[in-house]
């Protein structure tokens, strides 16, 4: 539904079309709407605890790597309850293409979806600035206006639509903007964004979102103690 909405409205944003951050707004408060109805189910922390031991399995420990393409797993600890929603919605639905997370997905339900959301997002998050590229991090932080219309300034902004990219792994940041901008993740604003974008931006605002401290964790799951 949000995605079928959000290309509708952003049929006319080209590929090397240079969206403003005005228009992400419209679309931003468009898929809001849209979000909202869709997460309307109260989250069961405890019951999400439960549900969620295989999520640990990957994103249960700092440092993990994806095998192929590589890069660091993502911190879910933290994050806003609804994107974490609209995530596992996504890959069930295919409109993000890693194959693990499709599998994982397929077989939640909606409430599934919403307790596992409740439980990370329950976690206290504070993950440090990352050790990056001082100058590709100056770079990125010039880049990063029409970022911030959505994300907050320093990528920890308060909008439960979008994900919180501040201290998040720099690798998987790059990885995720190489996805939307080639079509593996779908999503009407991150497409006109990110279609824009050579691999230096990418780099760029990738070291510079993770070189911030938010409100990101990745828990010391038992499975690793």
């Amino acid at each position: 539904m949000i995605r079928s909405i959000l290309l509708r409205k952003n049929a006319t944003l080209k590929p090397n079309h240079n969206p403003s951050i005005k228009s992400l707004a419209i679309l931003g408060i468009i898929a809001f709407g849209a979000l909202f109805n869709l997460n309307s189910l109260a989250g069961d922390v405890e019951r999400g605890a439960r549900i969620a031991q295989t999520c640990l399995g990957c994103h249960g420990a700092p440092g993990l790597r994806n095998p192929g393409p590589v890069y660091s797993i993502p911190m879910v600890g933290g994050q806003h309850p609804e994107y974490i929603i609209s995530a596992l919605q996504a890959y069930k639905s295919k409109q993000r293409s890693h194959r693990t997370m499709q599998a994982q997905a397929s077989n939640l339900s909606d409430q599934d979806m919403a307790d596992i959301a409740a439980f990370f997002g329950d976690m206290a998050g504070n993950s440090r600035p990352s050790q990056v590229s001082a100058q590709a991090a100056a770079r990125g932080q010039a880049k990063s206006a029409i970022c911030a219309s959505c994300h907050g300034a320093t990528g920890d902004g308060n909008n439960v639509t979008f994900p919180k990219l501040a201290g998040q792994y720099e690798s998987y940041l790059a990885q995720a903007l190489k996805d939307y901008r080639s079509g593996d993740r779908q999503n009407g604003i991150m497409a006109g964004f990110a279609g824009t974008l050579k691999i230096d931006d990418i780099e760029d605002l990738a070291a510079w979102f993770a070189s911030q401290q938010g409100g990101l964790s990745a828990p010391q799951s038992k499975i690793f103690k």
